[in-house]
């Protein structure tokens, strides 16, 4: 049922030395397939000629006879593009008395291929093999071959033998030899049948939105090698009985030749009726932001936007999460597409190196799209927003330095990302780890105690793997976490003064400034307006364990002037708080 017509032909003594014709060759050019020698060009050919796969083995490789059958679980075969496979058991091969020659409808084996120098006796196979037995069988071995896409779409079931004559008339003009007779295998009740199809002017009507003149609609028909047989219906209104041939075998339905007319007629000449319904729109939470305008947001501080796959390399999965099993697609488009991404910064860092190997050495990019945690019981996708930096930190031009982005640039864009939520102070960085992030500079982010992101340089060992040479940055956020914010509060510009404070501040080594910034913010009482970190050192006068923060803060009243005994209570309180919860104590 899987080949119900079968062909194959012996040519005896052929010279495989000599070349293809130049017009063939040409012709195969422009058709972007390259040629190999006379016999794969000829099959090759005929293939775009008539749209009838076909293939040429080496007579003096095959054992016995020729059978099509299904491989057995664990079977190798060697293909001609070198790569050894093990054949399952659904899988379609073309076989002898003792090994798999073929994968049916998809690619040849090496041992059986014909070879210039020691070929000289050719057995030539055209056959005709049911779409469902090649279907996906060629993404599932990781391979694209023009056959498997010919036959997965559907190839007509009568071409074989025209198919068969025509190879043989070129590979006899051009390589010489004597043709042996067509052996057939057909089983007749296994081929496509092609039945009439009933076609109704009503129908025509309702779909199409006009009425088809019928002696138009016949004239269109005809002119598709379509023959009809007019007759009045049982309600009076024209109907035709439809004969398609077999080439036509995506005409099945009425619906079918519907379409074939009103592409004939000019889907451009169809009435347009624009279609009339009650609209209900939806309230959306004022709290709420939008992907486009972080979108304008990234773009307005020099990213460009990308869109990449949602699969990617297993290998490159592998790279990037470590220790994690990717969730792989049961028929890959390749098998460098196989595996669904658990983290938007693969494909991002593949547009990088994209771009890098055509000169552009500053690349800023980012990406909105979903990415994949779990395997199918228990999958998440779940909305991201990501991005990519490397080269200078600003466009060249003659005002503009040189120098190189760094992690604080970076982290800037990130927390203009955050601060469009208008809730900035609700994120915190700290020092975190990721598998693909270098350990010194990585920054997680999180938002009321929850991961939401993580911010950093690319790790050492990922780099060298990926031949990236330069300093990279990433960035990848949750995207749910990013546009919920909350509502700003009116309040009344005070006339007032302010008062401003600086503070040069004493810390351990490891104590985070965020930490410091909390520590302070909780201190300094309900009039700070406003809190800065300005300066970070350490170095000659500073002990190697500790670090110096200078930070400014500053205080305003709404309704009137604070004093000096006021703020300076607030200066004690938070010094006190510091040295109690941080031990960080007022630089002397």
């Amino acid at each position: 049922a899987a080949c119900p017509r079968y062909l194959g032909r012996v040519i005896r003594n052929v010279d495989l030395s000599k070349p293809t014709p130049l017009w063939m060759v040409e012709r195969l050019r422009r058709s972007d397939v390259r040629s190999i020698d006379a016999a794969v060009d000829i099959t090759n050919y005929v293939m775009l000629e008539l749209g009838q796969p076909m293939h040429a083995f080496d007579l003096a490789e095959i054992n016995g006879g020729i059978r099509v059958r299904m491989a057995e679980e664990g079977e190798k075969l060697v293909l001609l593009d070198g790569q050894e496979v093990a054949l399952r058991a659904d899988t379609l091969v073309i076989a002898d008395h003792t090994r798999a020659l073929a994968i049916a409808g998809v690619m040849g084996g090496e041992h059986s291929g014909v070879n210039t120098e020691k070929t000289r006796d050719l057995f030539l196979e055209s056959a005709f093999f049911e779409p469902i037995s090649v279907a996906g069988k060629a993404r599932s071995y990781g391979l694209h071959t023009d056959a498997s896409h010919r036959y997965e779409r559907g190839v007509d079931s009568q071409l074989a033998r025209e198919a068969m004559e025509r190879a043989t008339q070129l590979l006899l003009d051009i390589v010489g030899g004597e043709a042996g007779p067509v052996v057939e295998a057909v089983s007749e009740q296994h081929l496509p049948q092609v039945a009439p199809v009933t076609l109704r002017a009503e129908r025509i009507t309702q779909m199409l939105g006009m009425e088809m003149d019928p002696a138009q609609v016949e004239q269109l028909l005809n002119a598709l090698e379509l023959t009809t047989t007019r007759d009045g219906g049982s309600t009076g209104v024209a109907q035709w009985t439809v004969n398609v041939p077999s080439h036509r075998f995506d005409i099945s339905l009425e619906v079918d030749l519907i379409e074939e007319l009103a592409r004939l007629y000019g889907y451009n000449n169809l009435p347009v009726r624009y279609p009339q319904a009650r609209l209900a729109p939806q309230g959306k939470p004022e709290t709420r932001g939008d992907l486009p305008t972080l979108r304008r947001l990234l773009v307005a501080r020099g990213y460009q936007e990308a869109i990449t796959y949602s699969f990617i390399d297993p290998k490159l999965f592998e790279l990037f999460s470590p220790g994690v099993e990717p969730l792989l697609l049961a028929n890959p488009i390749s098998s460098d597409m196989a595996a669904m991404r658990a983290s938007l910064w693969p494909g991002l860092v593949k547009a990088l190196q994209h771009n890098l190997n055509r000169q552009q050495d500053r690349v800023r990019l980012f990406e909105s799209g979903l990415r994949f945690v779990g395997q199918l019981g228990d999958l998440k996708q779940q909305p991201m927003i990501a991005g990519v930096v490397t080269g200078s930190r600003l466009p060249e031009g003659w005002a503009n330095g040189r120098d190189g982005v760094d992690f604080f640039d970076v982290k800037a864009d990130v927390e203009a990302l955050l601060g469009y939520s208008g809730a900035l102070s609700d994120f915190t960085f700290s020092a975190g780890k990721h598998p693909a992030l270098h350990p010194g500079q990585t920054a997680a982010i999180e938002r009321d105690g929850k991961l939401v992101g993580y911010l950093g340089a690319i790790h050492p060992e990922l780099a060298k793997a990926l031949d990236l040479d330069r300093p990279v940055f990433l960035f990848e956020l949750v995207l749910g976490d990013v546009v919920e914010g909350r509502l700003p509060k009116f309040s009344e510009l005070s006339k007032f003064p302010e008062t401003r404070r600086d503070l040069a501040l004493i810390a351990g080594r490891d104590v985070a400034s965020s930490s410091v910034l909390e520590v302070i913010r909780d201190n300094a009482g309900e009039w700070l307006t406003d809190l800065r970190l300005f300066d970070v050192y350490q170095g000659k006068g500073i002990d190697p364990d500790r670090k110096s923060l200078a930070v400014g803060l500053t205080w305003q009243h709404p309704s009137r002037t604070l004093n000096d005994d006021e703020v300076n209570a607030a200066l004690q309180n938070i010094l006190t708080s510091l040295e109690q919860r941080l031990n960080t104590t007022l630089r002397k």
